[in-house]
């Protein structure tokens, strides 16, 4: 694993980015000069496909939104189907920093999968109320499960390695926290292996995230149901 022959592809899920999406894969190509960058488009109402077209990406343009499930989904299939070795999830919104990313891959020598933790140290990344309650009661749940310490589960930022790739296309669902607590519930119990690396994430280029005491109260709720439903189906989805 990490090796100078393995084929590296970055994928960017990108809604109504076009602001910063462009920004995003310079700073990527610039970082990064030997791997292949494909946006997905996920059924932008903005011009994110023709920025990211300009900037230097490859671009999947999905006919509506999906989110980041269906997007993702689609990028992996894409990483199968042409052969690539890992592949690793960066947002287009400027949050994640292209200079962790080598940082994150190199996690892939010891794991299937590698989450750029945010609660790990590093950087001012901070969470309250209802949301960090969540956080904290989602990595306690999957840390048991994957047998190892984890303190992030709902970052974006993580790396795939070549079985987890395969797995994600087999089983990578678009609903609600699908692409980060279901997604890794079902590769652990594929018997695919997990680890964290410390990262700091960015204030937003452009653009507000959505925030306030009741969203992260509804965040908490939601979160807990995903995690439930991700923990009972999926032995059942192995006894099929």
């Amino acid at each position: 694993m990490g090796s100078a022959t393995q084929r590296l592809i970055v994928i960017v899920p990108a809604w109504n980015e076009a602001e910063n999406v462009g920004k995003t894969v310079i700073e990527i190509k610039a970082t990064l000069s030997g791997a292949d960058v494909v946006v997905v488009d996920d059924g932008s109402t903005d011009d994110t496909g023709r920025v990211a077209r300009d900037a230097g990406a490859d671009v999947l343009t999905l006919p509506y939104n999906m989110g980041v499930g269906g997007a993702m989904r689609t990028g992996y299939a894409y990483a199968q189907r042409h052969g690539y070795d890992q592949a690793i999830q960066v947002d287009a919104d400027g949050q994640h920093n292209a200079e962790d990313i080598r940082r994150i891959l190199a996690g892939l020598e010891t794991a299937d999968i590698s989450i750029g933790a945010r609660f790990a140290e590093v950087g001012t990344y901070q969470a309250s109320g209802p949301r960090r309650w969540a956080m904290i009661f989602l990595a306690s749940v999957i840390s048991r499960i994957a047998r190892t310490k984890l303190t992030d589960v709902t970052s974006g930022f993580r790396a795939a390695n070549k079985r987890a790739i395969d797995q994600y296309v087999t089983y990578y669902p678009a609903e609600y926290l699908g692409d980060t607590i279901d997604s890794l519930v079902a590769a652990l119990h594929a018997d695919l292996t997990v680890t964290q690396v410390p990262v700091a994430m960015r204030p937003r280029m452009s653009g507000n995230p959505s925030q306030g005491f009741i969203g992260s109260a509804v965040y908490l709720g939601r979160s807990i149901f995903a995690l439930t439903l991700a923990v009972v189906r999926r032995p059942m989805r192995g006894r099929a």
